[in-house]
């Protein structure tokens, strides 16, 4: 056996353990001094504009967010949903336990939205929100809202999730008697849309990604 003969090592260290666990996303495995190479993992966000869907492709020939991607990067999955008339950040990967971590509502990533309404919205209706509304699926849980201001016209609001029912914050609105004009996404946990412009897209940065992976490790960490 190559482990009891001392030829495989782990992050340079010679493994002894055979139920060693190890994810070639991340550790460095080598047998016989040849090292072994996981699956790449990638990550990219985009700011997703209105009109496009949240999907890898669409039996009605709709624009979808691959489409805004070169070649290259097809292969990526988006990570969560953001509705057609939705707009704002979006994270794709190939990273399977990274998308699950941050779509999975046991984890209570929050995601934080910049919301328009049309008239002047009440108290009333904000207090609501905040305790949470009754959907077909039931109650919404506890939502963070705020005014950031407000007209005649229109009022523009904060409103932050740790959950993600289908058009939920559309639904939400709706039930306390208010339409929504626009909706952007501006935050998955400590993941910030800042200037990207619509339709475009990067790569997450070192320090985005360091940030996301203590945040799942964390969660795992409390979980056991």
């Amino acid at each position: 056996m190559l482990i009891t003969e001392g030829q495989v090592r782990l992050n340079g260290e010679v493994v002894t353990d055979f139920n060693r666990l190890v994810d070639l996303g991340r550790d460095k495995l080598a047998v016989n001094g040849v090292p072994l190479h996981g699956k790449r993992h990638e990550y990219v966000v985009m700011n997703k504009p209105k009109g496009v869907v949240v999907t890898c492709d669409d039996d009605r020939g709709r624009r979808t967010v691959i489409d805004l991607l070169p070649e290259e990067l097809t292969h990526l999955k988006p990570v969560g949903r953001l509705d057609s008339d939705s707009e704002g950040l979006l994270l794709l990967t190939n990273d399977g336990d990274l998308a699950r971590f941050l779509t999975h509502p046991s984890h209570e990533v929050p995601k934080l939205y910049r919301v328009n309404v049309e008239g002047d919205i009440s108290k009333n209706a904000i207090t609501a929100l905040r305790q949470g509304v009754r959907l077909s699926e039931g109650m919404t849980e506890p939502a963070f809202v705020r005014k950031i201001s407000a007209n005649t016209r229109y009022s523009q609001l904060e409103i932050e999730l740790t959950e993600g029912k289908n058009r939920q914050i559309r639904r939400m609105l709706a039930q306390v008697g208010y339409r929504v004009t626009r909706l952007v996404r501006v935050a998955i946990g400590g993941l910030q849309l800042s200037q990207l412009e619509s339709g475009s897209w990067r790569h997450l940065n070192n320090q985005e990604l360091a940030f996301l992976r203590a945040a799942e490790s964390g969660q795992s960490q409390n979980v056991d």
